[in-house]
């Protein structure tokens, strides 16, 4: 199995451990282990109980481990987005803000919001870019430089979670729905 189209929940359900994490392995960026963590709590009675199977996998970890999916977020309109190296999930969200469409001066303000997230807390900023626009994130980024250490990991895992729920959601078609 190589494509990712909305399943149903039995059809997830009823996938293979391998297929259920080949299905959802982009749930979380770079990080394909979570996938193999939820399989295992099958069966899932709705899109969101996967949903959150994924942020119980990542709150369970330990705070290097957290650290480090943190990590595997890519800057927004960095390096990897100029050069196409991007997830296909993380291409499709940072477009879907017009983040792949962004001004000099935009592209210039992202590349000192990021050198100034590193060089605070040693990540990227992460946002749910799907629930915000251009001027959201900018605002979002400048305000949570403010944030301690502790403060921004949580903010981040709490913006992950997001992530991870539309992409769930994406993956999974409720019969009801």
């Amino acid at each position: 199995m190589t494509a990712r189209f909305p399943l149903t929940l039995p059809d997830m359900n009823a996938l293979s451990a391998e297929d259920f994490e080949v299905h959802f392995a982009g749930v979380l960026e770079h990080s394909p282990r979570y996938a193999r963590v939820v399989a295992q709590s099958r069966p899932f009675t709705s899109a969101e109980a996967v949903a959150r199977a994924f942020a119980g996998a990542f709150d369970a970890d330990s705070q290097e481990e957290q650290v480090a999916l943190i990590r595997a977020h890519p800057d927004l309109a960095g390096k990897a987005a100029l050069a196409g190296d991007l997830t296909p999930e993380s291409a499709g969200e940072q477009a879907s803000a017009g983040l792949d469409r962004l001004s000099f001066d935009e592209y210039a303000e992202f590349h000192r919001l990021n050198a100034a997230y590193h060089e605070r807390f040693g990540l990227p900023y992460v946002v749910c870019v799907r629930e915000n626009t251009k001027a959201s994130i900018f605002e979002g980024a400048r305000r949570r430089l403010a944030n301690t250490p502790e403060q921004e990991r949580a903010a981040a895992l709490h913006e992950i979670g997001r992530i991870a729920r539309l992409r769930v959601l994406d993956l999974i078609r409720e019969e009801n729905a």
